[in-house]
């Protein structure tokens, strides 16, 4: 029997971030896919035929690339960005490179890579 997709989202709002995290990762890696939204795409298919200058994203994604030899500064530095829990805040330490906070305002985003520089990690804004 198939699962109804209201029974798919029931049981994905039940699991824990980091269980989701592995759940879109083992999608993408069996369909071939990538849940990054295509933004350049999408921006020059809303401008039609136009060309326009564009001045860079007011959201960007905070991606940890290399965690550096101050492992528990930068888990901490991680917990206070994003508001998870240790276990969580590791998971995603460990797993580096990967994907800290996503759609977050340019300032900001420059703001949490300060913080997680002064930790010792190698942070990029996508």
């Amino acid at each position: 029997m198939a699962l109804t997709k209201e029974e798919i989202l029931e049981a994905i709002s039940e699991m824990s971030v980091m269980d989701v995290v592995d759940l879109v990762a083992a999608m993408e890696e069996k369909f071939g896919v990538s849940a990054a939204a295509p933004v350049a795409a999408v921006a020059s298919e809303a401008s039609g035929d136009e060309v326009q200058e564009e001045e860079g994203p007011s959201s960007v994604d905070i991606h940890l690339t290399v965690v550096g030899e101050k492992k528990v500064d930068v888990i901490k530095a991680v917990r206070t960005i994003t508001g998870l829990g240790l276990k969580d805040a590791k998971g995603l330490v460990d797993e580096a490179p990967s994907t800290i906070k996503e759609g977050v305002d340019k300032g900001e985003a420059d703001e949490y890579k300060k913080q997680l520089e002064e930790a010792g990690a190698t942070v990029e804004l996508k």
